[in-house]
């Protein structure tokens, strides 16, 4: 079947696209203000392209699935959200974690039927939805660092602080923490004993994860990882803050 036939995508996703570009505009026109239309505008920008860069995280676990013969995988090729098996993981949690600790958790992965793939095929299944971040993180970050400018710091510094949260979506993603993609990735390439071993513990990924970013040594050194790469692609993570505490406009109401 034809990637065209299979990949549609529905009204819900392009509805959160709408959204996503009424709150850049929002954004946009706000210039330098910090006003509530302003700030209402990066909130809506920000959450709902989260919101999207999270279907197109799953889309990818599903399409590269789908390209090596899962076809259970094309239900999700819709990039519909409420599709997703684990609603709470896969959006719900993620979005919490934007709005209290501006982290950009990764969601609960989709179901996909790797049985019949190579093992090869099947890290790369595990490494297609992080390689969506990263291909967004690359987009954004980029776009922010070649035209920024000083009379829309607003707009672009809700650009950084997305573009932000879809590296420390890598970053985190790529852990080798089982239930995570950096585990999905390493398990096929495992002993079989030692898949078994570590098969229980997928269901405890992400609260090792929170237990992990509970540490202020390691909360610090990923903080740091995270402002790095930032920097790496031109942006200066001061800028990402700025988004972020726009962002958290009821920090301003508390």
């Amino acid at each position: 079947m034809k990637t065209s036939q299979s990949v549609r995508p529905s009204p819900v996703f392009l509805a959160l696209v709408a959204l996503t570009v009424a709150g850049a505009v929002l954004a946009w026109l706000g210039g330098n203000s910090t006003e509530p239309l302003a700030r209402g505008g990066v909130f809506v920008f920000v959450f709902t392209g989260w919101v999207v860069s999270l279907c197109l995280h799953e889309f990818g676990h599903a399409y590269t699935a789908w390209r090596f013969g899962d076809t259970q995988a094309r239900g999700y090729l819709t990039l519909n959200p409420l599709q997703y098996t684990d609603p709470v993981l896969s959006m719900v949690l993620p979005l919490v974690f934007i709005a209290l600790g501006g982290i950009g958790l990764p969601g609960g992965a989709v179901y996909v039927h790797t049985a019949g793939m190579t093992n090869r095929q099947r890290t790369q299944v595990s490494l297609a939805g992080p390689s969506a971040n990263a291909a967004l993180a690359v987009l954004i970050l980029g776009t922010t660092a070649l035209f920024a400018d000083r009379d829309h710091v607003v707009f672009w510094a809700a650009m950084a602080y997305l573009g932000f949260l879809q590296v420390t979506a890598v970053v985190l993603n790529l852990l080798p923490v089982p239930g995570l993609d950096g585990y999905g990735a390493l398990e096929p390439h495992l002993s079989p004993k030692t898949q078994r071993t570590l098969a229980n513990a997928k269901t405890f990924g992400f609260l090792i994860l929170f237990v992990l970013l509970m540490s202020p040594p390691i909360n610090r050194a990923f903080f740091d990882a995270a402002y790095w790469i930032v920097a790496s692609l031109g942006v200066d993570p001061d800028l990402s803050r700025i988004g972020g505490w726009l962002f958290r406009f009821w920090g301003k109401l508390l």
